[in-house]
C-alpha cells in the first residue's frame, strides 16, 4: 500500500490519541503543561475539528501526525503559520516518518498551498532532543520566553522554506515602516 498523507478526519481520533498519547509521555514525565501530553479522544476530535490535522499513513496505519493551527497561538508575534501536535508513535520512530511527514507539509502544504515563506513552532528548552532536533532541520529560535506555567524557557522556531518570498516580503514590510 506505501505511504499516504492525508487530512485526519474524526474517524481518526482513537488512532491519533493513541499516536500522540505514546508519543507524549516523555513530556509528561518532565511535567509539561502540553493539551497534547494528556489529550482524550475528544479533545483529539476537537483539534481535528478546528485545524488541520494531518497524518503519514503507512500500509493503512497512522504512524505520525501534525497540526496546523487555525489558532491564534502565535499571533502576537509572528504571521506565520503555527504546526503543533507533532507525534510519531514509539514504535515507529526512527524510521523516518516523522521527517517525510513535516517535510511535506512544510513544502506542500505551507509553502505550495497556503503561499506561505516560513512556518513555525514552539518547544520546551527542558526537553532533551526536541529543540536540537528541530535546529538540525533548519528551524531557528525566534524568541525564548517564560509562559510562567512551570514549563521554564520556551522556544518560538521558525524555518525560512522559500527564501525569495520571505526576502520579498520582509523587504516590503521594511518599506512600510520607513526603514
Amino acid at each position: 500500500m506505501g505511504e499516504v498523507f492525508r487530512l485526519a478526519g474524526v474517524n481518526d481520533a482513537a488512532r491519533l490519541r493513541e499516536v500522540i498519547y505514546e508519543a507524549y509521555s516523555l513530556i509528561r514525565e518532565l511535567k509539561l503543561s502540553w493539551p497534547a501530553a494528556h489529550a482524550d479522544v475528544a479533545l483529539v476530535r476537537d483539534n481535528i475539528i478546528r485545524n488541520e490535522c494531518y497524518v503519514l499513513e503507512a500500509d493503512g496505519v497512522i504512524k505520525a501526525t501534525v497540526t496546523l493551527s487555525k489558532g491564534n497561538e502565535v499571533k502576537e508575534f509572528t504571521d506565520h503559520p503555527f504546526i503543533k501536535w507533532f507525534a510519531v508513535h514509539p514504535n515507529d520512530q526512527g524510521k523516518g516518518y516523522g521527517d517525510r511527514l513535516l517535510t511535506w507539509v512544510e513544502y506542500e502544504v505551507i509553502r505550495e498551498r497556503v503561499g506561505e515563506p516560513a512556518v513555525t513552532l514552539a518547544t520546551a528548552e527542558r526537553h532533551p532532543w526536541l529543540l536540537p532536533m528541530y535546529l538540525r532541520r533548519g528551524y531557528e529560535s525566534i524568541r525564548a520566553f517564560d509562559p510562567g506555567n512551570g514549563d521554564g524557557t520556551m522556544h518560538l522556531l521558525r524555518k525560512v522554506i522559500d527564501p525569495d518570498l520571505f526576502a520579498r516580503r520582509n523587504g516590503d514590510r521594511r518599506q512600510a515602516a520607513g526603514q
